[in-house]
């Protein structure tokens, strides 16, 4: 029974219990005000969209510049639980800035983005 729980165990994806918590709070507003779902949905799927055109829109404007291209796999560890499964990274020596200034050119322009759409909404 151990065997096929470490051999076919998953990791839940990241931010999943933000997930959690945004199905929380739409059944709130569903109990409290069910009127107000429409409304709701339509400005999670326009922020949403917002930030996935955001990502992309990085990745045209900077294609070697991404921030992953500044980082050295190490190695991948795995336990026996889903939530201790990580990789072992470490930036590239000499691009600390580099990583830095694309990480946050990154936020910046997937920010930009859903700011001007949820503003613009």
């Amino acid at each position: 029974m151990f065997d096929f729980i470490t051999r076919f165990s998953f990791k839940l994806p990241r931010l999943f219990g933000l997930l959690l918590l945004n199905v929380v709070l739409i059944c709130i507003v569903l109990a409290f005000s069910p009127q107000q779902l429409p409304v709701t949905l339509y400005k999670l799927s326009l922020v949403t969209l917002a930030g996935f055109a955001g990502y992309w829109l990085d990745r045209a404007l900077f294609p070697y510049a991404r921030p992953d291209d500044f980082v050295v796999y190490l190695q991948e560890v795995s336990t026996f639980s889903p939530d201790n499964h990580y990789q072992k990274v470490r930036v590239k020596s000499d691009y600390q800035w580099a990583f830095c200034v694309s990480m946050l050119r990154r936020a910046i322009v997937v920010g930009a983005a859903m700011l001007s759409l949820g503003l613009g909404a």
